[in-house]
């Protein structure tokens, strides 16, 4: 049986640090940082729960980020 491959390791970057901005503005830092997948949602977007290495979530109301997490 083949093991389970190893997850790239994701950027040393602080989710918090996204908090406030505007989001587009967001966006981009956050791919500069090295997230290969950025997610703008609405608040109270239904989302999967499933843990993705690399991916950075902005919940974004009125044009700024409220809360930022990782997968």
């Amino acid at each position: 049986m083949a093991s389970n491959p190893t997850p790239p390791p994701e950027p040393q970057d602080d989710p918090d640090r996204y908090v406030g901005l505007e989001g587009a503005r967001a966006e981009r830092l956050a791919r500069e940082q090295g997230w290969t997948t950025v997610r703008p949602l609405a608040p109270g977007t239904i989302v999967t729960m499933e843990y993705r290495f690399g991916r950075l979530n902005l919940e974004i109301d009125d044009g700024r980020v409220v809360r930022a997490w990782k997968g």
